[in-house]
């Protein structure tokens, strides 16, 4: 597994436009706006690193690297492949907010997502090396895998208009009863809360984006599993299932109605049309879903 996976993963690191693989050329860019980006980037490291620190590695660290082999989305691995599909995501949805920021900050676009992908995949891989020496956790190839997947859909996403158009990756979340049960309140840890979606947008499609109500539907697959984690050592009835149905595209809806005049554009809209872009709002589809 450790050799296929580590040729899967260096496939999908290939599949990253070759301006992202070379990095930004530090002689292109000015001196104060380098240190900016410095500033940010480490801010984010060491603000995960607290975060990991009362958190993931709060159990300390040993003495050597160690890995394992946790498998992908079977029903024995020990969160069903819920956190394959959550390293993916919030691999994705950071390089992607990432690179707005960076944007923001003063950087050209290219130079915004080579910097927010680049941040994104270093800072999800450095977690996971740091789990490969702690006491609790092990390195895991599969989710390095995963991790570099998410940020190859989000410059895939950022680079070409017609992809972000017509896909949304999201995360609906709702806190678990294992959760509950336990004691939890990690959304991140809370695998039995989560569900993943892809929604495919019918106003991505030039036909259907001409037809008055069906340019506001959405088509969505999701995967979540139940059960698995967290626990207390007891997997109440762990399963996966996997979602389809149809739902809202509450940008498009949103933007046709409430963004009209003055706010078309706006601030508000814009950021109203993030949060709906990576969040999914809990009530604004129809879905039923197949037990695995």
């Amino acid at each position: 597994m450790g050799t296929a996976a580590g040729m899967i993963l260096a496939a999908g690191l290939l599949l990253l436009p070759a301006p992202v693989l070379a990095g930004p050329d530090p002689d292109a860019v000015p001196s104060g706006q380098r240190w900016k980006n410095a500033a940010v980037i480490g801010g984010i490291g060491i603000t995960v690193g607290i975060y990991g620190a009362n958190g993931w590695w709060k159990d300390g660290f040993s003495g050597s690297f160690r890995t394992v082999d946790e498998g992908w989305f079977g029903r024995n691995t020990y969160a069903g492949g819920a956190d394959k599909a959550g390293h993916a995501f919030f691999t994705y949805a950071g390089a992607r907010l990432f690179t707005r920021g960076f944007e923001a900050l003063g950087n050209d676009p290219g130079r915004a997502l080579r910097l927010g992908a680049w941040t994104s995949l270093g800072v999800m891989t450095g977690i996971e090396v740091l789990d490969g020496f702690s006491k609790k956790f092990r390195f895991s190839m599969e989710d390095a895998v995963a991790n570099a997947a998410g940020a190859v859909f989000a410059v895939l996403a950022e680079k070409d208009p017609r992809i972000d158009a017509l896909l949304d990756f999201r995360l609906l979340y709702r806190r678990s009863d294992d959760a509950r049960r336990v004691g939890e309140a990690d959304p991140i840890a809370d695998y039995s809360g989560q569900t993943f979606l892809l929604a495919v947008k019918a106003d991505g499609v030039p036909r259907l984006r001409e037809i008055p109500v069906a340019r506001y539907l959405e088509f969505q697959v999701g995967y979540n599993t139940r059960g698995y984690e967290p626990n207390d050592g007891v997997k109440n009835d762990p399963h996966r299932r996997i979602y389809y149905g149809i739902g809202i595209d509450l940008s498009s809806l949103l933007s046709d109605t409430v963004f009209r005049g003055n706010l078309k554009g706006g601030k508000i809209q814009r950021g109203t049309d993030t949060v709906l872009e990576f969040l999914q709002v809990p009530g604004a589809a129809a879905r039923t879903y197949r037990r695995l």
